[in-house]
């Protein structure tokens, strides 16, 4: 039990702080305790009965899927829903938005303005 407590604390102290909205640390913090409790039981119940071995891989599997997925909803690692903000074009009658990676204006189907 005492190294799924470690375990935990680790991921909370590695994931604090890094990102403006916290979807990352939230969903991996949130990730690594439902993959200990998981890794507990399965880890208990199967092989050789360690659940802290389990907890400790439950921990890590967890943190790491919640951590992409909390990146994911901020725009990043690779998600094609990125968060941006659209403007409203009235002569043109369309939306478009500002992409700051390439510093251009593109029209909401993606096309160049």
């Amino acid at each position: 039990m005492k190294k799924t407590l470690i375990a935990l604390l680790g991921v909370g102290v590695l994931a604090s702080g890094c990102t403006a909205t916290g979807n990352t640390e939230r969903n991996a913090a949130g990730g690594a305790a439902l993959g200990a409790l998981a890794g507990a039981v399965i880890g208990n119940n199967v092989g050789g009965g360690s659940a802290s071995t389990g907890a400790a891989i439950g921990a890590a599997i967890g943190g790491t899927a919640g951590a992409v997925k909390g990146c994911r909803e901020d725009g990043g690692c690779g998600s094609t829903n990125a968060n941006r903000r659209q403007y409203y074009d009235e002569r043109a009658g369309r939306y478009y938005y500002y992409d700051s990676r390439s510093g251009r204006y593109y029209w909401e189907d993606g096309s160049p303005r």
